[in-house]
């Protein structure tokens, strides 16, 4: 089974790379986050052309999360939204059920800086992932991916030096993250490559994706009842195409899974 994740970094902009993504990876199920555009504007009739359904919660201009399926695979027991969350207008948080596994796309909340009320926020954010997919985790196999705003080591920021007393690296943010392990998820990327560099984000300023100052805060968490066949981050997706169109400061998680 293939899942693919990806920030989009809003869809409007990013409708050819997504259309793209579809036809080289041919996911069974595709994971998005920050799609910024309300449910009316998503393009349904252009995906549906290409095979596939939507199963989405927007807001409109910001956040937003959504899965698709090709075209006539079930979902069932959709649930959008987190309960418990600080802000339940934002769109962060989607669940849906495939081939008996439970899906969530996620777009955690990226707390700006340690001082500002954001960042506690966030750490609420995390408290009710951890409260739901302990929940989710007691009634069968789960897949949780998108983009967590947390840097989950050292290795996964470019020059650690230059993140201390910044959010994504702080040990409030690890301390959750790895809490979420705890409750028997496995790091995709972690479990087959270990302590190997797998960057997911590069910020569009001063060549960051050509010097390859990225972070990991992109990640597919797996139940231990599935088996991690390959995980890789497809950056491609990340260059600048031929067109010269602007990539999304993200790049898709490509994951092959056994049921």
């Amino acid at each position: 089974m293939r899942v693919v994740s990806w920030n989009l970094n809003s869809l409007k902009a990013r409708l050819p790379r997504v259309l793209e993504l579809l036809e080289v990876h041919a996911p069974d199920v595709l994971l998005v986050q920050e799609t910024k555009c309300a449910a009316v504007a998503f393009p349904r009739e252009e995906l549906a052309l290409a095979g596939y359904e939507v199963i989405d919660h927007c807001e409109g201009r910001w956040n937003g999360v959504a899965l698709l399926v090709p075209q006539g695979e079930e979902v069932t027991d959709v649930v959008t939204g987190l309960s418990g969350e600080p802000n339940e207008a934002e769109a962060r948080w989607i669940e849906g059920t495939v081939r008996g596994i439970r899906f969530i796309s996620v777009y955690v909340v990226n707390g700006r800086t340690i001082d500002d009320p954001m960042f506690q926020v966030k750490l609420d954010f995390l408290d009710a992932a951890h409260l739901r997919l302990r929940e989710l985790l007691a009634a069968g196999p789960v897949v949780v991916a998108g983009d967590w705003n947390v840097a989950p080591h050292d290795r996964d920021v470019w020059d650690p030096a230059l993140f201390v007393g910044s959010t994504h690296v702080t040990p409030d943010e690890r301390i959750r993250y790895q809490a979420l392990l705890d409750l028997g998820l496995q790091d995709a990327w972690t479990t087959l490559h270990g302590d190997e560099v797998g960057f997911t984000y590069w910020d569009y300023r001063a060549g960051a994706f050509r010097r390859n100052m990225g972070m990991r805060i992109d990640a597919a968490l797996v139940s231990q009842d599935l088996t991690i066949r390959s995980i890789a981050v497809d950056t491609v997706f990340r260059r600048n195409n031929q067109a010269g169109d602007k990539p999304s400061d993200h790049a898709p998680l490509v994951l092959s899974l056994d049921l």
